[in-house]
């Protein structure tokens, strides 16, 4: 598979099967933060996320690698088996996709829409996981795609960063592209296509959860961005570190999920897309927020936009909610020239009408006490206004 180049970045993909989803300018973001604030909406993509980008790519390699009777197979919790069943729909594959039991009704029946082959197997992604593998592992046509942890899926990802480029105006380049992190594919497609483009100075915030941040975790187990010495950083209660010499790295694997964004859930990060985001010139700006923050985030972006969005997306967007949050995150380039940054608005299917009045109770009930909530972000704690 040959890489994505910064001469053609797309010339080798006429047949690629995502969509060039639009970059906007978001006047209520920028307003707000005196910023110029782009939104990358990959929530239009057919899957409804940006997952469709990888991982129609990779079908379409197990395709011209395997032929037309290979049968594609993932586990998944919902987003990227989604983005499964609506390419092979389109290159007409046999697609069949492990759930644990607890995904929602809607997400399954659009996946049997797609045409996919659903099987609820384990309490647990692992174990829909396991019973995935042992499928493979029966069937001589059968293709594991990865949910997250592949080089393909990177590439894929990748294309987005192109867009962007050649969407925003001419000669602008941003001061920060933010993104969600799970295990981490997303961040992987942006450090490549950042990579490929000459941006590789450009710093990438990658945000999290609390109680669903192994991506956190792993920096904080090598030298880099954090602050202090690796030595005394304290590997916290339920999670196990593991050293990896082929990348060497640590990374961390968690014991439980404890975050409502379940599309984050991944118990750890690629290993590879760790070592990439230690070695990149523009580094990565790690941060980790409540749930509750994310959900405000989420009201207010529909309320903004009238847009949608689940958990593992408003994330992303809610450091940009909260000025005194984005300042420090990202710090004013000058005093004659806005901060530009990329908001990549990641998709996925899980959120509906009841979902959103959830939250706005939650929010309410919890702003209603007063106080602050705490943010992490590179190894320090702060606290931001909860009616900020």
């Amino acid at each position: 598979m040959s890489a994505i180049t910064d001469s053609t970045p797309d010339s080798q993909y006429n047949e690629k099967l995502w969509l060039e989803t639009p970059l906007i300018r978001s006047v209520h973001l920028s307003s707000l933060l005196q910023s110029n604030v782009y939104l990358k909406f990959e929530t239009l993509q057919p899957s409804q996320s940006f997952k469709y980008r990888g991982i129609s790519l990779f079908a379409q390699n197990a395709l011209r690698t395997q032929g037309p009777d290979v049968h594609l197979i993932i586990a998944s919790g919902g987003n990227a088996g989604l983005a499964a069943a609506c390419a092979a729909k389109v290159l007409k594959l046999r697609c069949t996709v492990y759930l644990p039991h607890g995904v929602n009704q809607s997400t399954i029946d659009f996946m049997r829409k797609e045409g996919a082959e659903v099987v609820v197997a384990g309490n647990y992604y692992l174990q829909a996981l396991e019973k995935a593998e042992e499928a493979v592992e029966a069937e001589p046509k059968a293709v594991m795609i990865p949910a997250y942890d592949d080089p393909i899926l990177w590439e894929g990802h990748s294309s987005m960063v192109h867009e962007i480029q050649r969407q925003l105006p001419e000669g602008m380049k941003p001061d920060a592209i933010f993104c969600s992190v799970g295990g981490g594919g997303l961040a992987g497609g942006v450090i490549e296509g950042c990579r490929a483009i000459g941006w590789d100075d450009v710093p990438l915030v990658a945000v999290e959860t609390h109680g669903s941040n192994c991506f956190y975790q792993a920096l904080s187990l090598n030298e880099g961005p954090f602050s202090g010495d690796v030595t005394s950083r304290q590997v916290p209660e339920g999670t196990r570190a593991e050293r990896c010499d082929k990348h060497d790295v640590t990374v961390a694997h968690l014991s439980t999920l404890k975050s409502k964004a379940t599309s984050l859930g991944a118990s750890s990060a690629s290993v590879a897309v760790v070592k990439k985001a230690l070695d990149r010139k523009g580094g990565v700006r790690s941060v980790c927020i409540p749930d509750e923050m994310a959900m405000q985030a989420a009201l207010r972006f529909a309320e903004d936009h009238k847009t949608l969005v689940e958990l593992a997306c408003s994330a992303t967007l809610a450091p940009a909610y909260k000025p005194s949050v984005f300042r420090k995150l990202v710090p004013a380039p000058g005093v004659n020239r806005p901060a530009t940054v990329i908001l990549i608005v990641c998709g996925g299917f899980k959120i509906s009408l009841e979902d959103i009045e959830y939250y706005r109770k939650i929010v309410e009930a919890d702003v209603a006490t007063g106080g602050d909530w705490d943010v992490a972000y590179n190894g320090e704690a702060f606290t931001t206004s909860k009616a900020e």
